[in-house]
């Protein structure tokens, strides 16, 4: 590694001018003011015993959950104690990139072995490992497909609102148009997305959607296609063990949020982005893709394929901002599903929507309690609520429950996943019945 070299007040001028700004704070003046310090004052360094103490005493203030009915991008599902024991050995442990394909066989083979799943998850022909999140995978499968002549990206509404914003942002950053294409009754508008024009590029639907519906997929597709656009769907990966795959309903590209496969909920992260694709836009793909080759000796081995990517050319070329290696993210995907298996998987999404269908049976048995839309659903329904979403939410949590996802204020988004036993699920009913009879 070279030494760093800081920038000279020459230098941060020829940039600032470069981008058309004065200084430093007028490039970061979209920061609301309140966010902006002067300076950062850090108290004494602590000795390891007083770091020790100070932390224990942060942690004591966590509230574990004895159950989890909360979803919305997340999702609580068993994890075999196998991936951890694996994914912790120190040979896989570094998020750097293998370019020495001679020293770095068994991290590029965990690669490849990653990437052959998604595509049988997915029934696509290529996959890469990977992006940051399901959000990013789905930017990224955006840029994919546009060109000079369509600059216009269709998303569903019914896709997670963060999928949106950070499609909001990527669109402004390339000077393209995004347009949302409206609900009805949960589902995305198939009349809608038929006025979109000749310049769209493609269309991004999320399968089950945000409300956990389960989309017309076949039908978007065709309706886009005929257009001469592409169709990007972002699945779950656990629906995958039950629902029609990617492939099956007309995709081009399919990409997704990895957590449900052997990642913790974890406050959010790491999480891991998995894409998946034609071959005919394997050499769009960003990102990294282990292929397999023979050494000189005729022996099987594997290397990065389709190297001259993102952060090998410059900047202003590249159609991606992949620039960072998911590998550990991937390869606790992998291990995950090695240890699941096809029927292990299958098993899970069978058992994650029969318990969420159970579920929302008992919930709207409770008077004021009704499901919002009446669409089929896989592990996921929105019900409204008879007592306010957030006093109701506060005394689930009094009780050891994270209950669903406030939409509003008479609005939950519910969630459950085959860790919730029948049990849990009559427990939470019971709860919720007290509550309501306390609040009415």
């Amino acid at each position: 590694m070279g030494n760093y070299l800081d920038a000279t007040a020459a230098d941060q001028k020829k940039m600032l001018d470069q981008i058309g700004v004065s200084s430093i704070d007028q490039l970061y003046s979209m920061v609301p003011e309140q966010l902006l310090v002067d300076k950062l004052v850090l108290p004494e360094g602590l000795s390891e015993l007083e770091v020790r103490a100070a932390i224990e005493e942060l942690a004591a203030k966590n509230l574990i959950f004895k159950n989890i009915f909360r979803g919305a991008g997340s999702y609580d599902h068993y994890i075999p104690a196998i991936v951890s024991q694996v994914t912790a050995k120190e040979e896989f442990v570094t998020a750097y990139t293998p370019y020495q394909a001679e020293i770095s066989q068994g991290i590029l083979q965990a690669i490849f072995e990653y990437q052959t799943m998604i595509c049988e998850l997915t029934g696509m022909d290529v996959a890469n490992a990977s992006a940051y999140d399901g959000a990013s995978a789905a930017a990224e499968a955006a840029a994919m497909c546009r060109d000079k002549k369509r600059r216009c990206v269709c998303i569903a509404a019914t896709c997670h609102p963060d999928t949106i914003e950070t499609l909001k942002t990527y669109c402004f950053a390339a000077d393209c148009e995004l347009t949302i294409i409206p609900a009805t009754d949960g589902l995305t508008d198939a009349a809608a997305l038929s006025a979109v024009g000749e310049d769209t590029a493609c269309l991004i639907v999320q399968q089950p959607n945000f409300y956990g519906l389960i989309e017309d997929a076949s039908s978007l597709a065709e309706i886009i296609h005929q257009k001469g656009g592409k169709f990007v769907i972002s699945c779950n990966p656990i629906a995958l063990g039950i629902l029609a795959t990617p492939a099956e309903v007309g995709a081009d590209i399919a990409v997704g949020e990895g957590q449900p496969l052997g990642m913790p909920l974890s406050f959010g992260g790491p999480y891991l982005g998995f894409m998946a694709c034609k071959t005919s836009f394997a050499r769009s793909l960003p990102g990294r893709i282990v292929g397999e080759t023979t050494d000189a000796n005729g022996n099987r081995a594997f290397v990065l394929t389709l190297q001259a990517r993102e952060q090998h050319i410059k900047r202003e070329k590249a159609a991606s901002s992949i620039c960072s290696n998911q590998a550990l993210c991937a390869l606790t995907a992998a291990v995950y599903l090695s240890a699941m298996g096809s029927g292990g998987l299958r098993e899970a999404a069978e058992q994650s929507a029969a318990k969420a269908h159970y579920l929302a049976a008992q919930l709207c048995a409770i008077e004021g309690f009704n499901l919002v839309y009446g669409g089929e659903f896989f592990n996921e329904f929105a019900a409204t609520t008879p007592v306010a979403a957030d006093i109701l939410l506060l005394k689930l949590e009094k009780e050891g429950i994270l209950g669903g996802y406030p939409l509003d204020y008479h609005t939950i988004l519910w969630c459950a996943t085959e860790k919730n036993s029948k049990y849990d699920i009559d427990h939470l009913i019971a709860v919720i019945k007290k509550a309501v009879s306390r609040c009415s």
